[in-house]
């Protein structure tokens, strides 16, 4: 049995081609599917986020594919176009380790960002509901975010910079953007529109979301937005500062040709309204050749992009995808406590290993503790009935007892193979399935 990983991520791949291998939730479930029932496959999760593609294999000794052919196979990419050096791949110990940095926040572009976790969760939950994730997969991942938690509650880590949103903000705040009093709307009112909706609200900003027509009278918007029908997106964007769009659509939210349009009717002088010298208004006769349209920042947050990068030709019109935000810096604070959770991380993964590496003795660990257990009950059967308590409570009692013995040897067999050789633990597993052996 093996544990394999390939990903694609931001540090090795830009947007465009990070797109290729980006999955909805739909392509999702149909690529475990597929997966799943490859020869040698004994459960697989995927991460797909703005930022990576990421696959995780659970193998047995029969499994001899590709998984860079595979996940080719499932895009329908065509064997001439090559992605293979943009991927990492990785096995057992550097598998597991990356998976714990990642969902901790430590791989991300934005040091210690507070929604990979969450991704990483989901992700399995997903595959869960696939019915593609098996035991190994289901402990790995759980102790991951586990760890990962742990991480979150202490150290610099939690005080950074934590989400693309602020990272974005921050950006332009440094390119000498301000908020306050400015207008702007968020096209998206998923987990990263509201985030991004919110955050803008607390910079000041007059912020109205976008949400679709058949769901405008059940989705709630974060607290002090205005909404607006997705379709009625275009009115709104002539008298907008700030334009940021965080979708899972497969399509622009934003074409090139939508928003020339809108710039063209702006710029259209027969809608101006003057005053002549007796104060009265009158359209001009001819067009006025120095018009000033309103100059808008666009912000995609999206992968694939929501607007069309070549929107950012147009006169006036600023884009940023999500590749222009990372945090470059890391304090003194920070570095230490990357390094706390190496160490947390390295505790973990041995925990996880000793656990993993004696997966083919578990039944026979299986088979010891429910014998213990039987062995106690039957010893504590009469102290049990002479109890001056209702049998509800014997029977409550009982049970207890049970999950205690069952834990006392969790501890007393798993803690014995780590203080052991492989060989010897192996050895003391056979003498107690002796000495239980029901037979005997």
């Amino acid at each position: 049995m093996a544990i394999r990983m390939a990903g694609i991520d931001h540090e090795n791949a830009p947007i465009d081609i990070r797109t290729v291998f980006s999955f909805t939730k739909k392509s999702m479930a149909e690529a475990l599917e597929i997966l799943r029932r490859v020869k040698g496959v004994e459960g697989c999760v995927m991460i797909s986020t703005c930022n990576r593609m990421e696959l995780y294999l659970s193998t047995g000794e029969e499994f001899d594919s590709d998984i860079y052919e595979l996940l080719c196979a499932i895009r329908d990419i065509p064997g001439s176009l090559d992605y293979r050096p943009y991927f990492c791949f990785r096995q057992e110990r550097e598998a597991v380790h990356h998976l714990f940095r990642l969902a901790a926040g430590l791989e991300s572009r934005i040091l210690g960002d507070d929604q990979i976790v969450t991704q990483v969760k989901d992700a399995l939950g997903f595959s869960r509901e696939q019915y593609a994730a098996d035991h190994v997969l289901e402990t790995l991942f759980r102790m991951a975010v586990t760890a990962a938690k742990k991480v979150k509650t202490r150290g610099a880590l939690s005080s950074t910079d934590q989400s693309a949103v602020r990272a974005a903000i921050l950006t332009l705040k440094k390119d000498g953007y301000t908020f306050a009093g400015k207008k702007c709307m968020v096209i998206g009112n998923g987990v990263m529109g509201k985030l991004a909706a919110t955050e803008l609200r607390q910079q000041g900003a007059d912020v109205t979301v976008t949400v679709r027509q058949y769901r405008s009278g059940v989705v709630e918007i974060p607290p002090e937005c205005s909404r607006i029908d997705y379709g009625r997106r275009m009115e709104l964007f002539g008298e907008c500062d700030y334009v940021l769009s965080a979708t899972v659509s497969p399509n622009y939210t934003l074409t090139r040709e939508l928003v020339e349009n809108c710039r063209k009717r702006m710029a259209d002088r027969e809608d101006l309204v003057i005053l002549n010298d007796a104060g009265k208004e009158q359209i001009p006769a001819d067009p006025v050749e120095d018009v000033s349209l309103r100059p808008v920042v666009l912000i995609d947050l999206a992968v694939p992009r929501d607007i069309d990068p070549s929107v950012a030709e147009l006169d006036g019109v600023r884009l940023y995808d999500i590749d222009c935000f990372r945090e470059e810096a890391v304090s003194e604070a920070q570095k230490q406590a990357i390094a706390d959770a190496e160490l947390l991380f390295e505790k973990q993964m041995e925990e996880f290993f000793n656990w993993y590496e004696c997966l083919d003795v578990i039944p026979k660990i299986q088979a010891i503790k429910e014998q213990v257990a039987l062995d106690l009950e039957k010893r504590l059967t009469r102290q049990l009935r002479s109890l001056p308590v209702p049998m509800q409570e014997k029977e409550a009692l009982d049970k207890e007892i049970e999950a205690a013995a069952e834990r006392t040897m969790n501890k007393l067999l798993f803690g014995l193979r780590g203080c052991v050789s492989d060989a010897a633990f192996r050895e003391c597993i056979e003498g107690l399935g002796k000495l239980y052996d029901p037979e005997n």
